[in-house]
């Protein structure tokens, strides 16, 4: 489970071997969320809102490191860390 990156307390990790679509898991607190990689919609779980604005927010800005991450961990390789949300 290969993180990618932290910001405000905000844990982004891979968990490639699960089912497709691609998707993210973004860890805040006790709060988990699954998000899908391609309309970048919570498909899972749940953040506090401030959390889950933050964590779109990021995955926008970063979509096309998130499927290159996701590809290259389906691949059997490490992805790349992506870099926080300042």
């Amino acid at each position: 489970m290969p993180e990618l990156c932290r910001f405000y307390g905000i844990v982004i990790v891979l968990r490639y071997r699960e089912h497709p679509p691609p998707h993210f898991h973004a860890k805040y607190q006790e709060h988990e969320a699954t998000v899908d990689m391609q309309n970048l919609r919570v498909t899972e779980g749940y953040l506090p809102n401030r959390a889950q604005t933050l964590v779109l927010e990021w995955a926008s800005q970063h979509r096309e490191e998130l499927l290159e991450a996701w590809n290259t961990a389906r691949s059997g390789q490490s992805p790349s860390k992506i870099a926080p949300l300042e």
